[in-house]
């Protein structure tokens, strides 16, 4: 999965270069973008498949990819946070999970400008480039940072210290190292929080059951053990 990531990291580079060259054309960035994510996906898959052949993939471009192992699954998103890297916002990561039998066995977040890489595996903790990571530990909910999309800073203000950073995968990164302390989002597709889901859990976080909704409409809710609770009681007309 590294590997993999740190050969599609070099184009993600390269092409965010270009785009705030891009920014001020008269065509403008996305469809250069657009071609920026396939390329990245086309990637990750054939390193992914080098490695284990009968895999099957899950990716944001392509869709469902059934191979020979069904229950074994790559879950791919090329650039989660594309949005930003259009507007030349540097903030945004490749993700990734294996999910074998419906259970989350390994993920990798890597943010390729700042090379920041969050790993987990099951049973095995989470890291940070390497150094165990923890979920933050504060008991008051005033002191804490939560992090959503637009709709849900409006739905939950001013009851919470919000922000939106139009990545869903560093969010729950940042939550499993301790940098944020809650993660939320409705209608969310499965590629852009696999991953953080059990970087999360491995980190001592608590993530709802998100085994209940279409993989392509999931409700989120991420935090440390000490404050998910009242972060839900936060979001109960949410």
């Amino acid at each position: 999965m590294i590997k993999a990531c740190e050969k599609a990291s070099k184009v993600i580079i390269r092409d965010f270069g270009e785009v705030e060259n891009l920014q001020v054309s008269r065509k403008g960035p996305r469809d250069f973008v657009t071609k920026t994510d396939k390329r990245v996906e086309e990637i990750l898959i054939e390193e992914l498949t080098k490695a284990k052949k009968n895999y099957s993939f899950l990716s944001e471009e392509s869709g469902k990819i059934e191979n020979n192992d069904k229950d074994k699954v790559w879950i791919i998103d090329p650039i989660d946070g594309t949005t930003n890297f259009l507007h030349g916002i540097p903030h945004f990561a490749i993700s990734i999970a294996l999910k074998i039998d419906n259970k989350f066995k390994s993920a990798l977040i890597h943010d390729p400008l700042k090379n920041e890489i969050f790993f987990a595996e099951e049973n095995n903790g989470a890291f940070f480039n390497n150094h165990r990571i923890r979920v933050s530990n504060k008991n008051n909910i005033e002191d804490c940072l939560f992090s959503s999309d637009s709709y849900g800073l409006k739905s939950v203000f001013p009851k919470l210290n919000m922000r939106n950073s139009g990545c869903a995968a560093l969010d729950m990164a940042y939550v499993g190292s301790g940098r944020l302390d809650g993660y939320f989002h409705n209608n969310i597709n499965l590629w852009d929080i696999a991953a953080g889901v059990l970087i999360v859990q491995e980190a001592g976080g608590k993530v709802n059951d998100i085994s209940k909704y279409d993989e392509y409409s999931i409700n989120i809710r991420a935090a440390s053990s000490n404050i998910f609770s009242k972060m839900m009681e936060n979001l109960v007309n949410f």
